[in-house]
């Protein structure tokens, strides 16, 4: 070979070293692969986790590559959620979500950032200082709207003209809970209803709250969104059914579950989000500077097989609205 032909190849590999020459040693290690834990108080599987997935693979995140989501169930057993929790203190954990229940036994257990998203009041609840700034390592988002409790009696009217009493199903352990009613007293009573308060603490107590309900002869039955109920929505919707009532949620997996109505914000919309704050957290992002959010989109979901069963004539009015039928 020509000393010209050698220095012209030369010049060619040059150009080219991605191709022909090893890649630096930095730039062949793999990306840090992301580890988080998913705590959740609901039955498997949880209904929320497929939003927070899709929202994270839209962000780049892989599960296997550069992500690993470590599912950790703990239904009605705080044992179980203890256990859970000792796992923050030995393990590499970047991140946690969770909701209802298991934030509470977290609180002061753990300093990996803690994204959540509850139906009650955190500040009340002692994970944040006020919802601009959380000044602590939990952020997330809440489902309290005083104006959509009321909202839900108005819709609830629409549909029963004939509305007098109704029955409020509502667990006292959780935060915001007396605001809640309070806005549901206000608005039932300026549409000339007369509501029932049936409260109820904790899963245990579930079942005689249930039938109290059903001795109160109520026309019609509000459910208040929180933990206990949503991991019961099942027996809740199906004693509606059974009892004749129909019944406002405030949220869609209710009625997927046989509940007449909700009307609420959109859960999967929101834990989708909520992959938004967790991929700033993992850059490198501080719980306590990210607020907390409140959704501003909500929906209305109707089970027409349940409207069958109790024998109620939707009104035209209420169809237009309707974002979801559950057929």
């Amino acid at each position: 070979m020509r000393r010209r032909d050698f220095i012209t190849l030369l010049g060619g590999v040059a150009a080219t070293p991605s191709i022909l020459w090893p890649l630096p040693l930095s730039a062949q290690q793999p990306s840090k692969i992301h580890r988080i834990f998913w705590v959740s108080t609901e039955s498997q599987p949880d209904p929320f986790i497929d939003g927070f997935r899709e929202g994270m693979l839209e962000r780049g995140y892989i599960e296997g590559k550069n992500v690993v989501l470590e599912l950790r169930y703990a239904p009605g057993n705080p044992d179980a959620l203890r256990a859970v929790i000792s796992e923050l203190t030995r393990g590499n954990v970047d991140l946690v979500v969770s909701s209802g229940p298991a934030i509470r036994a977290m609180k002061g257990a753990t300093d990996v950032p803690v994204l959540f998203a509850i139906s009650g009041d955190p500040v009340q609840l002692g994970l944040a200082k006020s919802l601009a700034r959380p000044e602590g390592n939990f952020t997330g988002s809440t489902f309290l709207s005083l104006d959509l409790a009321g909202k839900r009696i108005e819709l609830l009217k629409d549909i029963l003209p004939q509305l007098r009493t109704l029955a409020v199903l509502s667990n006292t352990d959780h935060p915001g809970e007396q605001s809640e009613w309070g806005a549901t007293q206000q608005a039932a009573r300026t549409l000339g209803i007369n509501p029932t308060y049936v409260p109820f603490l904790g899963p245990r107590e579930l079942d005689g709250a249930l039938a109290t309900v059903r001795d109160a002869r109520a026309d019609a039955m509000v459910v208040f969104p929180e933990g206990v109920t949503i991991v019961n929505r099942t027996k809740v919707a199906q004693f509606a059914i059974a009892n004749g009532l129909p019944s406002m949620f405030g949220w869609s997996e209710y009625c997927d579950a046989g509940g007449l109505l909700s009307y609420g914000a959109n859960q999967r919309a929101t834990y989708f989000r909520l992959a938004t704050y967790a991929d700033r957290l993992l850059r490198g992002e501080k719980p306590a500077a990210l607020p907390i959010e409140q959704p501003t989109k909500f929906e209305l979901v109707l089970n027409s097989k349940t409207a069958k069963a109790l024998g109620l004539k939707i009104p035209p009015s209420i169809l237009l609205r309707v974002d979801r039928v559950i057929e």
